[in-house]
């Protein structure tokens, strides 16, 4: 048993002796309809946009609004901002706008948000963080107060699918004035709630807003103040949880879930998630690690690694083990003719000894979160004769490295911002981006035809081209997906969904 599983089965063990400690503190914020929630990241910034982790997505999701609103029981697309909309030609949609809608400042919603907000983001010199959820805009036209047409730079098939997710709107007058700095600092949007405090790096205060439209999509808010504290320690998390200082906490270990589950007054609730887990490798001009420019030692990383007994002992039900670089259910996901790599030990060093390593070698390995399994995949490299030296970091450090071409091994997650289409996940990382450590023209250009291709056919057969080419030539370490493991005080109310968006204004005390 692990130093960190020894201190956490002490911890259970004081807490089920003391489980009327756990009682009165959820009581209390049952009492004040308070949720307090405790996340392992910090965002990079509060504004949608120029964020690229999950607890962003979820503030964002919290505090703003879209266009259009997929429904996360039927996926059926529904207006939020946008009463209804048409398809005017293949580049063309029009949307007609909710009226009488007021974002938290006070500022009344209208076509200029969405003009400004559309045409602000899509232009590269504002450097939106994830360019992938913008870079189809081609701009926003106003037709009258509460009618926009957007257009697309190419067919876009997808585009309702991102103004459903990612694509936020912003109130023209307050972002044109304070800029992202501004709104990061102090965040203003249409949605359920709306932000009341903010500790950069340490904790954000969500209230509920009284004046949230009633035709919205999104449910009348129940819970009245919501309490986000960025703890990334894990046995900190487990404490809060097992006191009584935290009502919900999220991608709890699968060990630790399972211990949990003897704990009277905690529910837990797990479930499949969009997100995927895989390695990539650097074989970039000055690659800090040039054995990686060696399809052989690609190929043996990828035979080192059992993946089959990963998601069987360290990841937990709902994991399931992908062959490509992409979502099973996103629209042009496949594994069918791409190469898959079986756990092969004695391959893998056969391989390495082929491409002249016969003693092995050593590289640094970079991560983020479910330190577990980072350092699974330490053991199964070591096993084979790769010495990895680990370098644990928040998100916006390890994305610093590898868009500054520091990396050389990356254990990486990636949900696709909840959009269920491939041109959300593989592009991100193989289509000359700034995560792209590979930058296979061939690659690019199937995954941009696969984008902006009119029928579905073509599309599919692009991306299952392209995601081909990365398998067969070993660009990555596709792994398996990831579950979520929840932990909650047992009287709170609330769904996990596969999209791993925590919908407050969804939540009630029971």
């Amino acid at each position: 048993m692990s130093v960190m599983n020894k201190a956490f089965a002490l911890l259970l063990a004081t807490s089920a002796m003391t489980a009327t400690a756990i009682t009165t503190p959820a009581l209390a914020q049952k009492a004040a309809n308070t949720v307090r929630f405790a996340y392992d990241q910090a965002p990079e910034s509060v504004d949608p946009f120029f964020n690229n982790v999950r607890i962003g997505v979820i503030i964002g999701a919290n505090v703003w609004d879209t266009l259009v609103y997929r429904d996360p029981d039927t996926n059926e697309y529904k207006g939020q901002l946008a009463k209804s909309w048409k398809q005017v030609d293949d580049k063309t949609i029009e949307f007609e706008l909710r009226q009488g809608v007021k974002f938290h400042n006070g500022e009344e919603f209208d076509a200029d948000d969405v003009v400004y907000t559309l045409n602000f983001i899509s232009k590269p010199e504002n450097k939106v963080v994830t360019q992938g959820n913008v870079n189809w805009i081609d701009k926003a036209e106003k037709v009258d107060k509460y009618k926009v047409r957007v257009v697309t730079k190419e067919i876009f098939p997808a585009a309702i699918e991102y103004l459903a997710g990612p694509v936020v709107i912003h109130p023209n007058e307050y972002y044109e004035k304070v800029g992202p700095k501004g709104q990061n600092e102090k965040p203003v949007g249409s949605g359920p709630y709306k932000v009341s405090a903010y500790v950069p790096g340490k904790s954000i205060t969500l209230e509920l807003n009284k004046d949230y439209f009633k035709d919205s999509p999104k449910p009348q808010p129940k819970i009245g103040k919501v309490e986000i504290r960025f703890i990334p320690d894990r046995q900190t998390q487990m404490a809060e949880v097992l006191s009584g200082g935290t009502d919900l906490i999220m991608s709890v270990p699968k060990d630790q879930a399972e211990q949990l589950k003897t704990v009277p007054m905690l529910q837990v609730v797990s479930g499949e998630t969009m997100r995927i887990v895989f390695m990539q490798m650097n074989i970039l001009d000055n690659t800090p690690a040039p054995a990686l420019k060696d399809e052989r030692v690609r190929k043996a990383i990828n035979h080192a690694i059992d993946r089959e007994a990963m998601v069987k002992n360290i990841v937990g039900d709902g994991s399931r083990v992908i062959n490509t670089i992409c979502f099973h259910s996103q629209f042009g996901c496949t594994e069918e003719g791409a190469t898959k790599y079986n756990y092969d030990p004695a391959k893998a060093k056969a391989l390495l000894a082929e491409a002249g390593f016969p003693n092995g070698l050593t590289m640094d390995i970079v991560g983020y979160r479910e330190r577990n399994q980072t350092e699974a995949l330490i053991g199964y490299l070591q096993a084979v004769g790769i010495k990895t030296n680990l370098r644990f970091l928040q998100y916006a450090a390890m994305r610093e490295l590898i868009t500054t071409n520091k990396a050389m091994l990356t254990h990486q997650t990636w949900g696709s911002f909840s959009v269920n289409d491939v041109s959300a996940n593989t592009p991100n990382y193989f289509a000359f981006r700034a995560e792209d450590l590979t930058r296979d023209p061939q690659v690019r250009d199937l995954l941009e035809k696969g984008n902006n291709s009119v029928q579905p056919e073509a599309r599919k057969a692009a991306y299952k081209d392209a995601l081909k080419i990365i398998a067969d030539k070993a660009y990555a370490v596709p792994l398996y997906s990831l579950p979520a493991y929840y932990v909650a005080s047992k009287d709170l109310d609330f769904k996990a969904y596969p999209d791993e968006m925590v919908r407050f204004w969804a939540m009630s005390w029971k």
